[in-house]
């Protein structure tokens, strides 16, 4: 099984929100199917970064009666949340790339935390039926750490989420505030959302709204 290529960029190809990218390895051509995220984290797309350049990608092989398909990803969370969506009844290695493709992945584990069945039920393919298996599945197991929830942004330093300033509130909105930072909000902006949220509000319903109010739902 294939775990892991670094190779040369030969080329790629946009197949809708996802692509097939290319990599030579001393000599062998490996074709990836990536999800758009990882297509933009390689500075691929847009001629970025030109034919010949040197990337390293995390890779799940799928081997089938039939056939034999390699998945390329710019980090090892997002090979691991691609390997959680597949074990949600109905989501197959198609419909999982393109979810990944529609969301980043802490957006992504904060709608199912949160138990959004709606925002879920917008992404590609991702019906209401599957919105809940989403949730059923996988809620309370995909929580990011800072570190985690940092490197998947690429634009954070891991002590930007270390420690979020709670001093202002207290109870369920302060396990909010925390949770919003950690995913990758943006200080001011999660503290003037978390202001509006009542001081009896449970935590779920707390990260639901917010999550709302800071994707502007």
């Amino acid at each position: 099984m294939i775990g892991y290529l670094r190779g040369k960029v030969v080329e790629t190809m946009s197949e809708g929100a996802d692509g097939v990218l290319t990599l030579d390895v001393n000599g062998v051509g490996y074709e990836l199917t990536c999800s758009a995220n990882t297509l933009d984290d390689v500075l691929v797309l847009g001629g970025k970064t030109p034919p010949g350049a040197e990337v390293h990608l995390w890779v799940q092989t799928q081997l089938r009666e039939d056939s034999l398909t390699l998945f390329g990803f710019s980090t090892a969370l997002e090979k691991r949340m691609f390997n959680s969506l597949l074990k949600v009844n109905g989501v197959g290695p198609k419909m999982a790339i393109k979810i990944l493709s529609a969301a980043t992945l802490e957006s992504l584990a904060a709608m199912i935390e949160a138990g959004d069945v709606k925002a879920l039920s917008n992404l590609p393919k991702v019906g209401k039926k599957t919105a809940e298996q989403l949730i059923l599945s996988l809620k309370g197991k995909l929580v990011l750490t800072s570190e985690e929830a940092s490197a998947s942004k690429g634009k954070r330093s891991k002590e930007s989420v270390k420690s979020p300033p709670l001093g202002r509130f207290d109870g369920s909105r302060a396990l909010v505030l925390s949770a919003l930072l950690n995913l990758g909000f943006r200080q001011q902006e999660v503290e003037a959302v978390v202001e509006q949220l009542s001081s009896e509000i449970d935590v779920e319903s707390g990260i639901r709204q917010g999550l709302q109010a800071l994707a502007g739902v």
